[in-house]
């Protein structure tokens, strides 16, 4: 009997170190971080296919979004895809694309103030113009690689209920970790 007993203590620790580390991996990935891979040109320079980065879902909790922040949302047409893209536009905010500038204008800059992207090569360009108001909790969002992106100029605003998170961290490849997935993300 004690020789089952020194047998079975060291399997019981063991056991018990695996439980806590299973619970904590599903409290860490179900509400506060999550890994993602990016799919697609949409966010290049800044990011590119098969990177691996980290999104910080917590923090949203707390706060909202800010403008330049890049963010991970659920697709507006398919719930199921996640998209990552940079918050261009806040709450109550006009955003006017035109002549390759974006422009906000807001309570604090009524005749509005051009956005100043120093995240995009200085090269970028945008196809057409265009103009959008958005709502008490809605977002613009935007690819940083313009004329490739599939955005908020194609489908209109994000809804605040939809973004699940903020880039905070690049794993994957080593050479580039930076601040800023392993579900897809379509960077469309």
């Amino acid at each position: 009997m004690a020789r089952m007993k020194q047998f079975l203590l060291p399997l019981w620790e063991v056991l018990e170190i695996l439980a806590v580390a299973l619970i904590s991996i599903f409290i860490i990935y179900s509400f506060i971080a999550q890994p993602f891979q990016v799919q697609g040109a949409s966010m290049e320079p800044n990011f590119y296919t098969k990177q691996y980065l980290i999104v910080d879902e917590i923090s949203y909790r707390f706060r909202d979004p800010e403008r330049g922040e890049v963010v991970v949302f659920h697709n507006p047409r398919n719930e199921s895809e996640f998209y990552i893209k940079r918050v261009i536009g806040l709450p109550g905010e006009e955003v006017d694309i035109k002549d390759n500038k974006v422009t906000i204008i807001n309570g604090t800059h009524p005749d509005g103030f051009v956005l100043d992207e120093t995240y995009l090569p200085p090269s970028t360009e945008m196809m057409g113009n265009a103009k959008f108001t958005l709502g008490k909790d809605e977002y613009f969002v935007m690819g940083d690689n313009r004329l490739q992106s599939f955005d908020s100029r194609s489908w209109g605003p994000v809804k605040r209920s939809e973004i699940v998170g903020v880039v905070r961290l690049r794993l994957w490849p080593p050479t580039v970790f930076a601040y800023g997935q392993t579900q897809e993300l379509k960077t469309q």
